[in-house]
């Protein structure tokens, strides 16, 4: 019955000319708005990175105690 069913809603399926099919401006809009996503996180990244670098280089992490988590155990 199944299969019977799964070929009859493939014939009945129109399927769209080469040229009909575009994405228009809502996809150019959505390309646009990925681009400034990425570069936004990419600015933020950047931005997270300086301060962690900075923190470093004033003595914010040390490497000779490390800091343990509540709840951490040993392996």
């Amino acid at each position: 019955m199944y299969a019977g069913l799964s070929s009859l809603l493939l014939l009945a399926q129109e399927v769209p000319e080469d040229n009909d099919v575009v994405a228009g401006w809502m996809g150019f809009t959505v390309f646009i708005g990925l681009i400034i996503a990425v570069a936004l996180l990419g600015w933020s990244l950047t931005r997270h990175l300086r301060k962690a670098d900075r923190a470093a280089e004033e003595g914010a992490f040390d490497p000779s105690e490390p800091k343990r988590r509540p709840g951490a155990r040993d392996l």
